[in-house]
């Protein structure tokens, strides 16, 4: 008998249609959370306005996290593939408009918009796979998904680097044009559904609500990673007024019929557990990401290409993890068991590198980042296919955004308290080193040829003792990851 319906697309098929798609907007997203940071210094000689140059970290982060669950919900509702034209629509605009900026407060303005822009390209990302992948096969498109997350994350600094050296601070910016462009028409192979037939009103008071707690909550944390003795009264008012709107928050979406936030969906112990892994995973990779250049520069004196080159074996070890976890859940449909055993071992490495880094020389360095990044590379894709399997086709986008939201508050908090602990330990140890810290980082161990040889030998033995506590508080994050992971019920798929 013959069947006159085509067949479905192969699963080869639908991957080389759809990953290609969702590549290049996933890599921008991410990349322009750090390419901004080699900028800064010649942003600020630029337009002035030192004291304000952190808006233009803050408000990229504030505007992702908040446009996350906003297009998790309108993907929920539209189609995936509308709403990333859109979200790319958004973030060209954004990039063209921070490259004519003549003031930071423009620039800022522009990075929120582009933030915009950026949050629905990572959420759309992950729940595209989930749209169009079947649920064994998804976790190997997970897999190469996180891979590039993490690869552009260390590559955005060194472009940033290079592009601001030879094209001028603007050019991280217009760069985002023609790959936008490119990312745009790629958009259009994307396969597109129905838009859901159902009457349906967006959650305005809880996006209101949900900026109320994200902006205080986040400039809260900034100001308490700059160490500055006078920021506590600002800090407290900030977290008070973040935690009251999140419980007003809370309340609401319990009542809301359609929330923002998926209340019914963060009931459920497999994605509640998951985000929170993934919150956990956030915080380890991004103070280690922060902070592993910081202690080259000042620990072991190299330069910043060197620290490029180092951090390299780290970023190839988490692309691995990600691949062959991602292949071996879809050969045999095990998940949580990968992380639950490779945590073990990072929060072990992690502990080992804060006590002895000083003994590793480069080589032993460069394998040490590669097997911990190897073991991070087991989580970001297990716990999005956990989540979307729990989730269900209809809620893809909202589950996608909860994790998303959770990694970046998770990197948030975990980057504020990880600078809070280096700088507290410096500051307890010695005042003038708490101060020879930052010219340390701006010039190098050359600041310390002018001081008598015991009082360098003093300097370094603090500095060391103070990333000696910044790498344990990162292996707290790690370990909680690791209880986490063991505590997920979804085992299989």
């Amino acid at each position: 008998m013959r069947d006159d319906v085509d067949p479905k697309p192969s699963t080869g098929r639908l991957f080389l249609t759809v990953f290609p798609s969702i590549m290049l907007p996933m890599f921008l997203a991410v990349v322009d959370q750090t390419i901004v940071a080699t900028a800064l210094p010649a942003i600020a000689a630029s337009l002035g306005g030192v004291e304000r140059i952190s808006w233009i970290v803050v408000a990229y982060l504030v505007a992702t996290t908040v446009a996350a669950p906003v297009y998790g919900q309108l993907r929920d509702v539209y189609s995936g593939r509308l709403m990333l034209i859109v979200a790319l629509s958004i973030f060209i605009a954004a990039s063209i408009f921070c490259a004519f900026a003549t003031s930071i407060e423009m620039l800022a303005a522009g990075r929120i918009l582009q933030g915009l822009g950026g949050g629905g390209l990572m959420t759309l990302s992950q729940a595209l796979i989930g749209e169009t992948i079947p649920p064994r096969e998804r976790a190997r498109c997970q897999g190469y998904l996180a891979a590039v997350m993490v690869t552009s994350s260390t590559f955005g600094p060194v472009a940033g680097g290079y592009l601001t050296q030879h094209f001028g601070w603007r050019s991280i910016f217009m760069v985002n044009l023609p790959l936008g462009l490119i990312a745009l028409l790629s958009s259009l192979r994307l396969p597109s559904r129905p838009f859901r037939d159902q009457p349906w009103t967006f959650d305005t008071l809880g996006l209101v609500l949900l900026v109320v707690f994200i902006a205080p909550a986040l400039l809260a944390l900034d100001q308490l990673r700059s160490g500055q003795p006078g920021v506590l009264p600002v800090f407290v008012v900030m977290l008070a007024l973040a935690l009251a709107a999140l419980v007003a928050l809370i309340r609401h979406e319990r009542r809301v019929a359609f929330p923002l936030l998926p209340i019914q969906l963060l009931r459920q112990p497999a994605i509640w557990r998951s985000d929170a892994l993934a919150a956990c995973h956030g915080a380890t990779l991004v103070s280690l990401l922060t902070f592993l250049p910081l202690w080259m520069r000042v620990g072991q004196g190299r330069s910043a290409a060197q620290t490029g080159l180092m951090l390299l074996p780290m970023v190839f070890g988490i692309g691995a993890g990600s691949m062959l976890t991602g292949r071996i859940v879809s050969l045999t449909g095990r998940t949580t068991i990968f992380p639950s055993i490779a945590l073990i071992f990072l929060t072990l490495g992690q502990i080992a590198f804060a006590l002895w880094s000083g003994a590793l020389g480069p080589r032993m360095l460069g394998a040490f980042l590669f097997m911990q990044g190897l073991f991070m590379g087991t989580v970001m894709g297990v716990v999005q296919v956990i989540v979307q399997n729990a989730a269900g086709n209809a809620s893809l986008g909202a589950a996608a955004a909860s994790v998303q939201l959770s990694r970046s508050i998770g990197a948030a908090v975990g980057t504020a308290l990880v600078g809070t602990v280096l700088f507290a330990t410096l500051a307890a140890g010695d005042a003038e080193t708490a101060r020879l810290f930052a010219s340390l980082i701006q010039r190098g161990p050359d600041v310390l040829a002018a001081l008598p040889a015991d009082r360098q030998a003093l300097v370094r033995t603090e500095i060391a003792h103070a990333f000696r506590a910044a790498f344990l508080a990162v292996s707290v994050f790690a370990a909680a990851g690791m209880v986490i992971a063991w505590t997920i019920p979804a085992r299989r798929i």
